[in-house]
């Protein structure tokens, strides 16, 4: 790893930011640097009623500038379900769009800690019912033909969406793309995650951060098994989609990530999994000419149109 990167990460990893305390000013600082959208891009900007009528949910479609395939992408960012959101996730997302070929869906779900889980969520799984159920809204010819992908957060509410979906007796997507995802409850040092411990404090997303994120998501440390808050701990993974999980070397999330894949083989899933070797939890938001990118999406794109 690259030393004046690694010394970056770790003023990053300061412990003197304090998620619970300081997730307002993060917010705005990631607003600020966040980039703008290059010239001439086409996006447009929808909107899902929730299902009782409440509120909007903010839906924004990148078109790639060569559209190769028909299935879109449903994407949930990250941020552990506190900060992030459309703008800061932008250029991450037309990336997704003209590297995979296809249209991809990003939404803009509720945060915590003003809306703690389930409100996010609802808000994922608000959007992929009606996209499933209105097939004219995402040019579907087929409800499983929709993909849902996710980083970090967004990968739990994607795994979590899809569990949804199947409890609920809905049409479940055809395949689910998890990048770096959160699947357990306990990022502490009693984790059973070595990842936890090795990669928790030096690397830009630490385990003291985790556990911020997940007590302003769900306050309450034991609804934190909940299997849609900890996808890890649910008794029964079957029917889920065709799985690819992306993890990161020197993530603190690594572990968790490929015990899921495990989980998920052994409940009679296909899944794939794939490390990217010297990066660090977060890289997909990275210029799309970044080593890591340009691994990632050779990985997504075999995986997609298998």
């Amino acid at each position: 790893m690259n030393p004046l990167f690694k010394l970056m990460l770790k003023l990053m990893s300061s412990p003197k930011i304090n998620m619970q305390e300081d997730y307002a000013r993060v917010r705005k600082v990631q607003q600020i640097l966040a980039p703008k959208p290059k010239k001439g891009y086409i996006i447009m900007d929808h909107k899902i009623y929730s299902e009782d009528r409440s509120h909007d949910i903010p839906v924004r479609v990148f078109y790639p500038k060569e559209h190769l395939y028909k299935e879109p992408l449903l994407f949930f960012h990250g941020g552990g379900w506190v900060i992030g959101d459309i703008e800061t996730y932008t250029n991450a997302c037309i990336n997704m769009a003209d590297l995979t070929g296809r249209t991809v869906y990003s939404v803009d779900y509720r945060l915590a800690p003003e809306h703690p889980y389930p409100a996010g969520l609802y808000d994922c799984y608000r959007v992929a019912e009606v996209l499933l159920k209105h097939l004219e809204m995402s040019g579907l010819s087929d409800e499983k033909d929709l993909i849902l992908i996710g980083d970090s957060a967004g990968g739990n509410l994607a795994a979590a969406v899809s569990l949804l979906l199947r409890d609920r007796g809905q049409a479940t997507p055809i395949k689910q793309i998890l990048l770096y995802p959160v699947t357990y409850w306990d990022h502490s040092e009693a984790s059973p995650f070595e990842s936890i411990r090795t990669n928790g404090q030096d690397y830009g997303l630490t385990a003291k951060k985790m556990e911020e994120y997940m007590a302003l998501y769900q306050p309450d440390p034991e609804l934190r098994k909940n299997e849609y808050v900890a996808p890890l701990m649910a008794e029964n993974l079957s029917n889920q989609p065709e799985t690819l999980v992306i993890t990161a070397e020197f993530d603190p999330l690594r572990d968790e990530g490929e015990a899921y894949v495990e989980a998920l083989q052994k409940a009679g899933n296909k899944v794939q999994v794939h490390r990217v070797n010297g990066i660090v939890h977060g890289f997909i938001t990275y210029p799309k000419t970044a080593e890591s990118v340009e691994e990632a999406y050779e990985v997504i794109n075999a995986f997609l149109n298998a």
